[in-house]
């Protein structure tokens, strides 16, 4: 199969090789997929933070799978590759150790009508009090009191064993709607979207640009953000995503020990891990925590966070020996990495080797090409300064 991949290349890609337990592997660079958002599914656009392009997984998926075979994603996120690999009709095992992952993906594998959104949305009174934590700083005191009412149900629904699709549709755009940039937030004006800051940072922002929360309306906001992930979805992805919905594994795990994870049962595995402490991802979500009831300081406690590279190596080795035993024979392994520390260290590089010792063969490294502007900068990444600047995918295959 991986000889159609490359075949399948657009022009005619940069390479060279890197040198795997003395044997040389093909890096090579090209654009290999488009990132601009609007040529995928809408249904993808949910915000959260360090999340790679759907066009990312579609580009493997498209060329290692057949319709049927299970596509795994053990750090899954928002979901980007199992939304993925259900619109392209085959099955889903998703896993991560954040339970706010399985509240923004499963949701979207059962897409209500809006008119049922609308009515539901209409039944649910906003609350007669506020929160009980100081959220003024992000929202209007109506605003709020909406927000809280929307918790309360949801937590009843929950609680009772009552919640439905379109209950869990509504939390999880209530969920991606909390802060923001923009009028289509519950929130006054906030950077990023995809996280939420601090109430102290908050009330500096406040200050800083001379505002006060105004009323946003919630019910209109989840009502514009489900017409707008619903806008390009067709009634034959409906069907496949209602299909993959019967089969689909969601879990909550540590993804060194999966033992829900059938032996040899995933023919790809399209994933990108946490890199090192760049991303704080319970503090990243506090407030999306508190709207779903769940103690952010436990997640912190469960969510690894290596301080250096060879702590990070060490939880990787595990990732990769629980990717072996569910890899089927001749199935195949796509994992995302990047440069991180201002570009010094280039995690492909590392990666290669370590899925090597757990059982498997590298068969190449993909480099995304995306702000380049020269060919002699794309192995360096001397141009870019800081962050992951580069998509580097080292694709693994299980003989």
């Amino acid at each position: 199969m991986f000889e159609a991949l490359i075949e399948a290349l657009d022009g005619a890609p940069s390479r060279d090789v890197f040198s795997v337990n003395g044997r040389d592997v093909p890096r090579l660079c090209g654009e290999f997929w488009t990132a601009r958002q609007r040529q995928a599914c809408s249904l993808h656009e949910i915000s959260y933070r360090a999340c790679f392009k759907p066009q990312l997984p579609r580009y493997f998926i498209e060329r290692l799978t057949r319709p049927g075979d299970v596509v795994y994603d053990p750090f899954s996120g928002r979901g980007t590759t199992a939304i993925e690999t259900a619109l392209l009709g085959r099955r889903i095992i998703a896993n991560d150790i954040n339970p706010l992952s399985v509240i923004l993906t499963a949701p979207r594998l059962r897409p209500p009508e809006r008119e049922a959104v609308a009515e539901r949305l209409a039944r649910i009174p906003p609350a007669t009090r506020r929160a009980e934590i100081d959220l003024s700083m992000f929202f209007h005191p109506d605003t709020e009191r909406e927000i809280v009412g929307l918790r309360d149900y949801l937590a009843e629904r929950r609680r009772s064993g009552t919640e439905d699709d379109v209950d869990a549709w509504i939390r999880m755009t209530a969920t991606n709607r909390l802060t923001g940039h923009s009028r289509g937030f519950f929130s006054v004006y906030t950077l990023p979207p995809n996280q939420a800051t601090s109430p102290q940072r908050q009330r500096q922002i406040n200050a800083r640009l001379n505002q006060q929360p105004e009323y946003r309306d919630t019910r209109a906001i989840i009502l514009r953000k489900t017409t707008d992930l619903m806008r390009r979805l067709s009634e034959a992805q409906r069907a496949n995503l209602r299909a993959a919905s019967e089969s689909a594994l969601l879990l909550t795990c540590d993804a060194r020990y999966t033992p829900d994870i059938p032996d040899a049962s995933a023919q790809l595995t399209v994933t990108s891990p946490p890199f090192l402490d760049v991303v704080q991802y319970s503090a990243d979500n506090w407030m999306r925590c508190w709207f779903n009831g769940i103690a952010a300081d436990e997640i912190a406690r469960q969510i690894t966070v290596t301080r250096t590279l060879a702590a990070w190596l060490t939880v990787m080795s595990g990732v990769f020996g629980e990717l072996y035993r569910v890899t089927k024979p001749g199935g195949w392994v796509a994992f995302e990495v990047g440069e991180v520390r201002s570009g010094r260290i280039c995690l492909d590089e590392h990666i290669a080797p370590l899925g090597e010792a757990a059982g498997f063969t590298c068969v190449a490294i993909l480099i995304n090409r995306q702000r380049f502007t020269k060919t002699a900068n794309i192995w360096g990444i001397a141009n870019n300064v800081r962050g992951t600047n580069t998509n580097r995918i080292v694709v693994f295959r299980k003989e």
